[in-house]
């Protein structure tokens, strides 16, 4: 099978069990998704709430860690026993597809898309399918200390450009020695995808390659080796790695880049403090359509049985349609991909909540250039390039050489998928 890795051990499976919503789990949907234990809770909640209204949809809950939930998918994947619903973990959307995974949801009557624009259905289509259901959006952002800047006299703007945030970074870290402008996140994967369509590239081709230039990724490198080396983000070892500890420097620094869905759940760490999020800075150049949305995405899968697979659909409509499961599990997982329900939040949602809904409700209105999934045999990507910034960061290795090597990795991942050969 194409990029299905190495077969998960035993403890990859501890963390499944449970019906939720009671009935008898012989007749049970098996739901599959990962997160923590505070996740697991809350969706347990909501699925009881769902099987209150309708006992048919009781579900098998398979709960584990994010590594440990793409294991255990390896292994139902080479043995045929994969649950009827199951999330999918964003490196492995075109993976699971290549694998047949996936059943096209126009065979599903069950599925209510009725609240959904025709834009909207094509925004979540695959290969040219409907084939997967988004449960949420993600865009990428700057998370701001809105506490910070009123204590500092901070004029925020409403846009910037990556030139002029640089500059500002580097001039407020050097007014303000307990602080830093911004976390080091060369690392974060929306940031950068957000850098490459600014600059007329992709993160991934339309063909399933690499749809960026060594020179683009040089320059995404050099932009954070600036700020690093004039002192505007902390040291690697103060915020303990390439990739920042929230817990360690984010009551510390004014910026974040990240991902709109991680404010709900940081702010919380610091309540002192109030957050706020603006969208990415842009390029005066930038082409229309650089703006994009992540969708998290969950299937119903392909062996499931007919009726299965109908009760999947109704399911979906719960997990989607309904604004009493997000009042239960919260938007820790984007903003809702139901436009209705996303209307229906905003009435009691909580300051980072709402700060999270205006931004992707901005981005979803804009005109949007397609985007591509990561290709089978590309899903270490992230840990390839978490590799080479620790070397350029390090000093042992130069940014023309670390991406040289970054891009000749994931590509050599790429065309072992696509020969047929077992994939990391």
């Amino acid at each position: 099978m194409m990029g299905a890795g190495a077969v998960a051990g035993a403890g990859a499976l501890a963390a499944c069990g449970g019906v939720a919503g009671g009935g008898a789990s012989n007749s049970a949907l098996r739901y599959a998704f990962w997160g923590n234990n505070v996740r697991q809770t809350n969706y347990q909640k909501a699925f009881d709430l769902m099987a209150e209204q309708n006992e048919e949809l009781a579900l098998t809950v398979e709960f584990a860690e994010y590594s440990a939930f793409q294991e255990r998918m390896t292994t139902q994947m080479a043995a045929g026993n994969v649950a009827d619903i199951f999330w999918i973990p964003s490196a492995q959307v075109m993976t699971y597809y290549a694998n047949g995974l996936y059943r096209p949801l126009d065979q599903v009557e069950s599925l209510d898309l009725s609240d959904y624009s025709e834009s909207d259905l094509q925004d979540f289509l695959l290969d040219g399918g409907h084939n997967t259901m988004p449960f949420g959006i993600f865009v990428p952002v700057i998370r701001y200390n809105a506490t910070f800047v009123q204590e500092d006299g901070v004029d925020w703007p409403d846009s910037w450009d990556w030139d002029g945030f640089a500059e500002f970074a580097k001039e407020y870290s050097a007014e303000h020695q307990d602080r830093w402008a911004v976390a080091y996140a060369a690392d974060a994967d929306l940031p950068f995808e957000g850098w490459l369509r600014q600059h007329g590239e992709q993160l991934w081709s339309e063909d399933g390659r690499i749809g960026y230039t060594q020179e683009g990724l040089e320059s995404w490198f050099a932009w954070w080796e600036d700020l690093r080396g004039a002192g505007a983000t902390p040291s690697i070892g103060e915020q303990d790695g390439v990739g920042a500890s929230w817990e360690d420097v984010g009551d510390r620094c004014l910026a974040w880049f990240s991902n709109s869905n991680h404010i709900v759940d940081d702010a919380t760490m610091f309540p002192e403090h109030e957050f706020a999020l603006s969208h990415l800075p842009v390029d005066p150049s930038a082409p229309a359509g650089h703006q994009f949305l992540y969708f998290p995405r969950q299937a119903i899968y392909s062996g499931s049985s007919d009726e299965n697979a109908e009760r999947a659909g109704e399911v979906f409509n719960f997990t989607t349609g309904d604004v009493e499961m997000l009042k239960i599990v919260g938007l820790t997982m984007g903003a809702p991909v139901n436009p209705r329900v996303a209307q229906e939040y905003a009435e009691f949602a909580s300051p980072t909540e709402t700060a999270m809904l205006e931004i992707v409700t901005e981005d979803r209105e804009a005109d949007r250039s397609p985007r591509f999934e990561a290709p089978p045999g590309s899903s270490t990507w992230r840990t390839v390039m978490t590799r080479v910034l620790e070397e350029i960061t390090l000093g042992s290795s130069s940014i023309p050489d670390a991406a040289a090597s970054m891009i000749a990795e994931i590509e050599q991942g790429i065309d072992r998928a696509a020969s047929g050969e077992e994939s990391s």
